[in-house]
């Protein structure tokens, strides 16, 4: 068992677990569109909280629906634009190893 861990990464790298080299376009689409849907949850609720906050301390009455516009939906978008070139390297990368 840890001869094949020694392969694998002398082979390439892992970041958190996913392995560098090999990627499909089908796995690279569905890691990009994975990291946008993550961050666009994580970011709402990290603004929804943050209004929560804000309109019971500040007495404001600030709508909820401004995180999903203002934060969530640009996060993920951001998200979606960088990661989308990210893993299509990747994917090329691994093509032209083969």
């Amino acid at each position: 068992m840890t001869q094949s861990k020694q392969n694998r990464g002398a082979e390439g790298g892992t970041v958190l677990g996913f392995p560098l080299k090999g990627f499909g376009v089908f796995t690279s689409l569905l890691l990009a569109f994975a990291a946008a849907f993550f961050t666009f949850f994580a970011t709402t609720t990290i603004a929804i909280f943050a209004l929560l906050g804000w309109n019971l301390l500040g007495h404001h009455a600030v709508s909820y629906a401004d995180s999903y516009r203002y934060v969530g939906f640009p996060a993920g978008v951001v998200v979606l634009v960088v990661a989308m070139p990210v893993f299509g390297v990747l994917w090329i990368r691994a093509k032209a190893a083969r």
